[in-house]
């Protein structure tokens, strides 16, 4: 009785693992002499008829750390949704130096920069190899966490032709389907207009004192700091968006600090699969969740509905 069993098991074995390899694909989407960039391709077990949607993922770790294997369950879920994810690594310039107050603007600018180029070179592949993994290119959403957030607001908000760094391979006319975003931000909220506005779902914690909430200071470094930076965080933007009229959805955690940034990926994937499917379906929208502050002695009279 043993041996059968044994049998068994290694056979269940085998199977999991052969499913998970035709599910995952790794792909190379950039190289050159000194850099090599990959990123993984999350794809629906059962194939469809129609070209299916696809979310381009980017990782936390302030420019300098994470990787792009950590939300595998939030990519997962989705594809067995019927949406495909590819997760991306992009260039850690800020790794081993300091994105904080004793950096400078510029480079911080240029780190925003090259990993936004980054993911304009990642989205430049999925739409050159659509045909070879079903991808509907019209259907293609941007998101990420915390660093990977202000890659995804400025890789949509900022001028193409100006600040990418690598040949000029987006179609013209490109745009993202939505924006996904936890607690990230983009430096001038006007940016944003009633022309270039996308559908949005956003997460934030109301006291994240790494990137702000509403207008403030990056890394809460003081005005005369070499580091000083200002950043329009999600509150910020919900509310710019709201007043073009477009469509838009904030969660609020109350009292909650940069800790909320996987909120959307890790816990609530299910929010994002509603959004993905609200946009595609062309529903009108505009929602702020709040969730209720916990730290009762904390004083947050400066977004009422946080009491």
């Amino acid at each position: 009785m043993k041996m059968p069993y044994l049998l068994l098991l290694l056979f269940i074995s085998f199977t999991s693992f052969s499913i998970t390899a035709q599910e995952i694909k790794t792909l190379t989407y950039f190289e050159n002499d000194s850099t090599k960039l990959e990123l993984d391709l999350y794809l629906p077990l059962k194939k469809s008829d129609k070209k299916i949607p696809l979310v381009i993922f980017a990782h936390g770790g302030g420019f300098s750390g994470g990787d792009r294997f950590g939300e595998k369950d939030f990519a997962n879920s989705l594809a067995k949704n019927g949406i495909a994810v590819a997760s991306i690594s992009y260039t850690l310039y800020m790794k081993g130096k300091d994105f904080g107050c004793n950096s400078t603007l510029p480079e911080k600018i240029k780190t925003i920069q090259i990993g936004v180029s980054d993911m304009w070179q990642a989205t430049s592949f999925m739409i050159k190899n659509k045909n070879a993994y079903n991808i509907d290119a019209s259907k293609i959403f941007i998101a990420g966490i915390s660093a990977g957030a202000e890659i995804a607001f400025h890789a949509t908000f900022w001028d193409y032709s100006i600040m990418n760094l690598y040949s000029n391979n987006l179609p013209s006319g490109f745009t993202y389907k939505g924006l996904i975003g936890g607690s990230g931000a983009i430096m001038n909220v006007d940016l944003i207009t009633s022309k270039n506005a996308i559908p949005m779902l956003l997460s934030h914690g109301s006291e994240d004192p790494t990137v702000p909430y509403a207008t403030g200071s990056h890394r809460s470094c003081p005005t005369n700091s070499e580091g000083f930076m200002t950043l329009s965080g999600s509150y910020a933007v919900y509310n710019r968006v709201s007043s073009l009229k477009k469509n838009i959805e904030l969660i609020t955690s109350c009292g909650a600090g940069h800790e909320f940034c996987g909120y959307l990926f890790g816990k609530e994937p299910d929010y994002v699969l509603d959004f993905i499917n609200n946009v595609i379906a062309k529903r009108k929208f505009e929602s702020h969740i709040i969730i209720p502050n916990t730290k009762k002695s904390e004083d947050l009279s400066q977004y009422p509905f946080c009491n």
